[in-house]
């Protein structure tokens, strides 16, 4: 029989979030194993339920939900977007500005196949979603890394970023609250990066799912709030701050200056139009969500089940030999780092195949948010409380097990 080979626009596209560990994870599973599953923020499996409110207001406008909506969303939608944007400074902002998806991933496909040609580069920060990578590949387009310093609380550094900067290059991403690190950017930060944009015409791709998710009284700034010159896409969706993921009710806001940008623009509205619309169901848990009572406030104070489970997850994971972890101000995420002098991993996938094996917990390796080393992994903090404790001692367990295979020891 003819082999039939996938698209090579497939070869750099890597998401291993949902990868190769994961798929021995559902093997174990259905060999009868319980796994405990650190690898993605899927809220509502942890028991963090979608607000009452929006449930009710989907179910009240299903009779109404059957036919396409238009392209870009439902009118009541968008304009509770607009409202939202305005809300956070982002200034001459339309209802034709806004796209409604499903979800902010459909989005940000959809936005880097509407820039890039082949070649074209996009600037992404590493460690990244690597969604985001994914897509520039798929597009056509060569990622290109820029470095976020763990030492600098995981802040990106502006003169990396410069130095990467070519005449292929179309744009920088700015993901802020971070997401694999829970890192928050300053707005001077943000504003040296609207300044190299400025300098090189580029435009930033901002990606701001979890800017309601923040700790110690932290404040996000958006950072299309920050220039008026400026194109900035803005990516935001109901997946994290309402624990709403698989209703897939994501929006996308073009903001700053669009002269020059037509083209750009209709290429939007044409991929926009070509997928119809997005489910219409989502669409209707916007407006309710956006206007509504923010309960992520009660979980992100000081005695909240997320404030409680980031504090706990830092504390056990740093008191692990050899293990360090900036504790994160925003997001659902850490990302310790393992020294290599205590951990020698050569394969980190492979490393964290093995943690899987042996003691049925499921993390992601730091190279599957494209850091360049394999000494990193991403943890979600998101368990029950007595949950995270044993898979963190499963995880002290297995490490202990390690250094003494290794004949490591910490310091």
């Amino acid at each position: 029989m003819k082999s039939i080979q996938k698209s090579n626009k497939l070869n750099n596209v890597c998401y291993d979030i949902r990868g190769p560990v994961l798929e021995k994870a559902k093997q174990m599973e259905e060999e009868g194993q319980k796994i405990i599953k650190l690898n993605i923020g899927n809220l509502a499996v942890f028991g963090f339920d979608a607000p009452d409110e929006i449930q009710q207001d989907m179910i009240r406008n299903l009779p109404v939900s059957a036919a396409y909506s238009d392209s870009k969303g439902i009118f009541a939608a968008r304009k509770a977007v607009m409202h939202y944007t305005q809300e956070r400074g982002i200034r001459g902002v339309t209802l034709e500005d806004i796209y409604l998806g499903n979800g902010a991933s459909e989005l940000i496909v959809m936005a880097t196949n509407a820039l890039l040609n082949d070649g074209d580069e996009m600037l992404l920060p590493a460690p990244d979603y690597p969604l985001w990578t994914a897509a520039v590949s798929l597009s056509g387009g060569t990622p290109v890394h820029y470095l976020c310093d763990e030492a600098n609380e995981w802040m990106p550094n502006l003169d990396d970023i410069r130095s990467k900067i070519t005449p292929r290059t179309k744009g920088i991403v700015v993901i802020n609250p971070n997401n694999p690190t829970g890192a928050l950017y300053s707005d001077e930060l943000l504003k040296g990066i609207i300044a190299i944009a400025r300098e090189h015409g580029l435009i930033i791709f901002a990606d701001e799912v979890y800017d309601k998710i923040l700790y110690d009284d932290v404040k996000h700034t958006a950072i299309g709030s920050l220039s008026e010159d400026v194109l900035t896409i803005t990516f935001n969706s109901l997946s994290k701050s309402y624990r709403s993921c698989g209703y897939r009710a994501g929006w996308m806001v073009v903001s700053g200056d669009k002269r020059g940008a037509e083209d750009y623009i209709e290429g939007l509205n044409m991929l926009s139009s070509m997928r119809l619309c997005a489910n219409v169901p989502g669409q209707w848990a916007i407006q309710t969500a956006l206007g509504g009572y923010q309960s992520i406030q009660e979980l992100v104070a000081p005695g909240g089940r997320m404030r409680r489970q980031r504090d706990l997850a830092h504390e056990l994971i740093t008191a692990i030999p050899g293990v360090t972890c900036v504790k994160p101000k925003a997001a659902l995420y850490m990302f310790p780092r393992l020294d290599p002098e205590i951990y020698p991993i050569k394969d980190d996938q492979a490393f964290i195949r093995e943690l899987l094996e042996q003691e049925r917990i499921l993390l992601v390796q730091g190279t599957g948010f494209n850091w360049p080393a394999p000494d990193h992994f991403r943890i979600v903090f998101l368990p029950h409380e007595d949950d995270l404790r044993e898979s963190i001692n499963r995880l002290a367990r297995f490490l202990e097990g390690y250094r003494k295979r290794h004949g490591t020891v910490a310091a």
